[in-house]
């Protein structure tokens, strides 16, 4: 089977990296492509290799959705359903144009069993998702729509945030307010008003923080 470089396990070890090479195919989707509907998670393990996958819940009676992950280049899943076997209930849906490697889950699971050099890679990466997971559920439920934009726009030029730094580059209104747990109109309201306030500016189609004091001000969360 051909050899990968694989992000983020280029940094481990030559004959680890050969090992886990020999078990990987690399798959590729078209934008806006729903995914994984007949049970690959189940059956394998992902890793993005170029693109974006946003995985999301969707509420059948009123259409509402909220994104959880924007899967970028080196993320790993479905970390949930690799650890406890079971069906995880979300959706997937390519961004953009993406490559991934695939790999059998049962062989993933081999590696956390037996491979301490995967290991180091692969818990510290659960345990971001797990964080990001823990403040998801925070954020909708302590804070204002107008709060969660603000942060999420702070965050977005965060290196230190490995979730959210550069996540807004190239998302719609529609893709952010999905993010937030809210709709399109309230994002752009609140753009509207920071835009307006002096706080935010937009350049090419970008927007760009224009008084980062004060929206740390605005909302005192940080």
């Amino acid at each position: 089977m051909q050899s990968y470089t694989i992000e983020p396990f280029q940094t481990l070890d030559e004959s680890t990296q050969q090992e886990i090479s020999r078990f990987t195919k690399r798959v590729s989707f078209k934008k806006g492509e729903t995914l994984f509907s007949n049970g690959e998670l189940n059956r394998y393990f992902y890793v993005i290799q170029k693109g974006k996958i946003k995985n999301y819940q969707l509420n059948l009676e009123n259409a509402k959705e909220q994104t959880i992950f924007v899967f970028r280049e080196g993320d790993m899943f479905d970390t949930i359903t690799l650890l406890d076997g079971e069906v995880h209930d979300v959706m997937y849906e390519a961004m953009e144009d993406t490559d991934v490697v695939q790999m059998p889950i049962t062989y993933v699971r081999e590696l956390i069993t037996t491979n301490k050099d995967f290991n180091q890679k692969f818990f510290p990466y659960l345990a971001k998702q797990m964080r990001h997971m823990e403040e998801l559920a925070t954020d909708i439920s302590l804070f204002s729509t107008e709060e969660r934009l603000i942060k999420l726009l702070l965050q977005n030029l965060d290196p230190e945030n490995f979730f959210k730094y550069k996540l807004l580059q190239g998302l719609s209104n529609t893709e952010i307010a999905k993010l937030m747990g809210t709709v399109r109109h309230v994002v752009e309201r609140h753009l509207k008003k920071l835009k307006n306030d002096g706080l935010l500016e937009a350049k090419s189609k970008t927007l760009q923080i224009a008084n980062g004091n004060k929206l740390l001000e605005k909302i005192k969360l940080f």
